[in-house]
């Protein structure tokens, strides 16, 4: 399913970057002193596009500014900035866009596991 995203916009606040619903579960992995990743916390990812993503991460927990993200699954690691979050929701940018292959490589994922 496709949705417009509200990460990156142009000028006239028209979407740059088409978001899909994920709906996979995740890992939030802190970085530390020395660039360590010791601690981490789980995560259900809504929403991505190359450019960021929205997370549910529940309301009793902090989420650093910096961090990394892992889609269960998928063993790859996306540097992440916090954006905002409202309550459970976080949106987050990805530090980098992530290729167009990987995000179809996440969603083919969604739709083998739907049937």
């Amino acid at each position: 399913m496709h949705l417009q995203t509200h990460l990156m916009t142009n000028s006239d606040q028209e979407p740059v970057l088409p978001e899909y619903v994920v709906d996979r579960p995740g890992k939030i992995i802190f970085v530390g002193h020395h660039l360590s990743t010791s601690a981490q916390t789980r995560c259900i990812i809504r929403t991505m596009s190359q450019s960021g993503a929205t997370l549910d991460v529940g309301t009793g927990y902090d989420i650093p500014t910096h961090f990394f993200l892992e889609i269960i699954g998928i063993h790859d690691e996306i540097g992440c900035t916090l954006i905002k979050r409202e309550g459970a929701e976080v949106t987050v940018g990805f530090n980098m866009l992530i290729n167009a292959e990987f995000l179809h490589h996440v969603l083919r994922l969604n739709f083998e596991a739907s049937h």
